[in-house]
């Protein structure tokens, strides 16, 4: 990285955090929550030399159980729609249609919620250009996409959210990954594919220097999976996509499930874990003590394989890929 680069990232970092901090001085809810990420407690498993980490985090409660079908999505009011927000939630314009709000809800230091202008449905299919040009905007930080039934909890307003990068262990194993483990599908001047057996879950990621060229693989990607289950409205994704010296990462978790059986079970077999683009990156919230002391890696690993997208898809999704690069 050469100083242009570091006194932009140093540029960025502060514009983000002058934004938090105002935020937090003018809106005692947001204030306390962030106050409260000192006492957030945290594990970690170590799973054939991959780290998985655990967060118990009480306020998280409202997106883990949060009711999102269609009559209760119908029954509220939407809290990312302007007229709806508290008056003290603060916005911080980026130039497009979208605003930066900060998520009063915290898991990382420095969480926000980028908000469409909108009230539009959770949809990224015609939004990837934007999520990457998003990205490059705030670098040193990971913006992820929670699909419609993938833990969004506003499936009716699109949304992005960000929190600073190298929070989620696969930001930070991706580089050994690609070359220790990483089954490389596509490679074209600009943009390179992989996808990872011995990852715990299942995870597509590409690499680019080209936006143009990844949004329009990932379209292709995209495409593949909603073939693969026509009946929903778009295909069951999360999305993390972060920019750092000339390229975007993106990680794909293509999955089969909105939540896993422990979530609805009772009594002591139950988890209230409602897995999202943070736990498909490597930190698992558990908003209950209960579920926080409990959870065991064999839990973890059960859940990854219950939500993740059936064997047979994931070897076609990847055969399409190798497909669609021969092409090139």
């Amino acid at each position: 990285m050469n100083e242009t680069d570091k006194q932009r990232g140093m540029e960025i970092e502060d514009r983000f955090a002058h934004f938090l901090e105002q935020q937090n001085q003018s809106w005692p809810l947001s204030a306390s929550n962030y106050r409260g990420l000192a006492k957030v407690e945290e594990k970690s498993f170590s799973i054939g030399g991959w780290t998985l980490k655990v967060q118990f985090n009480p306020e998280r409660i409202r997106s883990s159980a949060a009711k999102v079908d269609a009559g209760s999505i119908a029954a509220r009011k939407c809290f990312l729609c302007r007229e709806n927000r508290p008056p003290e939630q603060l916005e911080l314009e980026t130039g497009g249609e979208f605003l930066i709000l900060v998520n009063p809800y915290p898991i990382f230091r420095h969480h926000f919620t980028i908000t469409s202008l909108r009230h539009t449905d959770q949809r990224i299919l015609a939004n990837l250009a934007t999520l990457l040009s998003l990205a490059r905007e705030m670098e040193g930080y990971t913006l992820f996409y929670n699909g419609p039934e993938c833990g969004a909890s506003a499936p009716d307003h699109l949304h992005f959210q960000a929190g600073e990068k190298g929070f989620m262990p696969v930001d930070t194993a991706f580089e050994r990954l690609k070359w220790e483990d990483g089954a490389l599908l596509m490679e074209s001047a600009t943009t390179k594919i992989w996808a990872f057996d011995t990852y715990l879950r299942k995870m597509i990621s590409l690499e680019t220097s080209d936006a143009e060229s990844g949004v329009c693989f990932m379209k292709r990607i995209l495409e593949t999976l909603g073939s693969m289950q026509p009946e929903k409205a778009e295909p069951m994704i999360n999305l993390l996509c972060s920019w750092s010296a000339g390229k975007w990462i993106l990680h794909l978790f293509p999955r089969k499930l909105h939540r896993p059986s422990y979530y609805f079970a009772e009594g002591e077999a139950q988890l209230l874990i409602s897995p999202a683009s943070v736990d498909l990156g490597g930190v698992f919230i558990t908003p209950r003590r209960e579920d926080f002391e409990k959870i065991t890696s064999a839990d973890i690993l059960d859940i990854f394989d219950q939500i993740g997208l059936e064997e047979d898809k994931m070897e076609h999704l990847k055969q399409a890929i190798r497909n669609d690069g021969a092409k090139k």
